[in-house]
């Protein structure tokens, strides 16, 4: 790749010089930037690389995001200046991975992927309002809404033809505090929402934009059934001193605004530690300008004591540095399929998506970085194609696996005319999702 420039630093780059340059090879270019992650199969390696990370960081005056799990640390580099990626995420990403080499963690590229969402619609200037206000994202162009944290599915409007008036067999969940759903409800149905849902109930109120797509704004409160012992049920955690902060979602959760990088590191770096130290699984979200956590069991978000204890701790940390916590910006977002035949549906999307299957209807991401998965049962069929369907933006060199593992799954290729870019999937009830990569795209455009 040819290297020659006035301003070698701040150079944009397309996905595939940035995958062609020397010494990238942990890392893909996914929807919003260039990925990497890295297995840490010792408590405290992913708290180390971060702070390490934090160093080169600092150096270069380019912050990148960071996912912090148990058993990995996924490092995004992007430079939002230039709207892509540049000579700095480069450099950067170069010398994360000689750190990350010299802790001897492995990169696993092939775990990677970004889960997206396109609506159909028929004007989409009616409806994109309503889901900026559900999902809490900003307007990105024409036709885009995009999460400002990069942690929740950017969403695509698609101009379409004609109207597809029945529901759709896919909906979204969007798990919201307590204290802040009634507000958000209120602000959909100025935006142009409706309300469905024939009553309400504890958990959840069921919105539909102005073409039908539907959304269940959701928060536990309320919830009275007796758990097994050791578990912390919604409204018990709510009560608990000393997590205030916190807020229940699929998961307890918490947001504090830090200012600067190295602020969040130590923060982050810090709750790892804890976490570590009470054997509880605990995953952040580091971000230039604030860090969000969140404990839980991975699967189905369930709260035990030792959960409790580890958000104790970590609020206290928070307070000590005089962080202000943010609760209003918490929210957790999964994809509801209604299916006749639940068990094919969820196979289906187990290896469209490489999740994780959870009993016998629910799926999730093992990196908890995309939406979970909930199937759950219809009555009677709905032929009509869906208005949303799912995009996952996966490395270029796993594309053609992760395409025949859906096939195989029971999926059929219903478009391939622009693969390798992408093709398009169905699952054996025609729900679909495009399996696409970003290598090739812009020179495609």
């Amino acid at each position: 790749m040819s290297t020659e420039s006035d301003d070698p630093v701040t150079d944009e780059l397309t996905p595939d010089q940035f995958e062609q340059a020397d010494s990238t090879g942990h890392w893909r270019v996914l929807s919003h930037g260039a990925c990497a992650l890295f297995r840490t199969g010792t408590p405290g390696a992913g708290a180390v690389l971060l702070e390490d990370v934090a160093v080169l960081a600092d150096a270069a005056n380019h912050h990148p995001d960071v996912d912090l799990r148990p058993d990995g640390v996924v490092v995004r580099c992007v430079s939002h200046d230039v709207g892509g990626l540049s000579r700095r995420d480069v450099a950067l990403a170069q010398d994360v991975s000689a750190a990350a080499d010299r802790l001897g963690l492995t990169a696993d590229p092939a775990a990677l992927q970004d889960v997206e969402l396109t609506i159909d619609a028929t004007d989409r200037e009616r409806i994109m309002p309503f889901w900026a206000v559900v999902l809490g994202h900003e307007r990105a162009g024409d036709e885009d809404l995009l999460d400002p944290d990069a942690r929740w599915p950017g969403i695509w409007f698609q101009q379409m033809d004609a109207p597809r008036p029945l529901r759709n067999r896919l909906h979204l969940d969007v798990f919201v505090p307590h204290d802040d759903r009634p507000a958000r409800v209120e602000a959909a149905l100025a935006a142009g929402g409706r309300l469905t849902t024939e009553e309400f109930v504890p958990q959840w109120w069921t919105l539909a934009d102005p073409e039908g797509n539907e959304a269940d704004v959701e928060a536990w409160e309320g919830f009275t059934d007796e758990l097994p012992e050791g578990l912390v049920s919604p409204d018990a955690f709510r009560a608990a001193h000393g997590v205030e902060d916190w807020r229940v979602l699929q998961g307890a959760c918490a947001r504090y605004r830090t200012g600067r990088f190295h602020t969040g590191v130590d923060l982050a770096a810090s709750a790892q530690r804890i976490a570590d130290d009470a054997g509880v699984r605990l995953s952040t979200d580091l971000r230039f300008g604030h860090v969000s956590f969140r404990v839980g069991a991975p699967e189905d978000g369930w709260i035990d004591d030792a959960a409790l204890v580890v958000a104790r701790r970590i609020q206290a940390a928070a307070r000590a540095a005089d962080l202000e916590p943010d609760p209003r910006a918490l929210r957790d977002v999964q994809l509801t399929f209604d299916a006749l035949d639940v068990a094919a549906v969820q196979r289906f999307w187990a290896a469209a998506l490489g999740y994780t299957t959870r009993e016998d209807t629910d799926l999730f991401d093992p990196l908890l970085r995309g939406p979970a998965v909930s199937i759950q049962p219809m009555a009677e069929p709905r032929e009509q194609r869906n208005r949303i369907h799912v995009d996952a933006f996966v490395p270029a060199d796993v594309a053609d696996e992760r395409v025949a593992a859906a096939v195989a799954a029971g999926g059929r290729v219903v478009r391939d005319a622009e693969a390798p870019l992408w093709r398009t999937v169905a699952d054996p009830e025609g729900n679909e999702i495009d399996i696409a990569v970003s290598i090739g795209r812009e020179e495609h455009e």
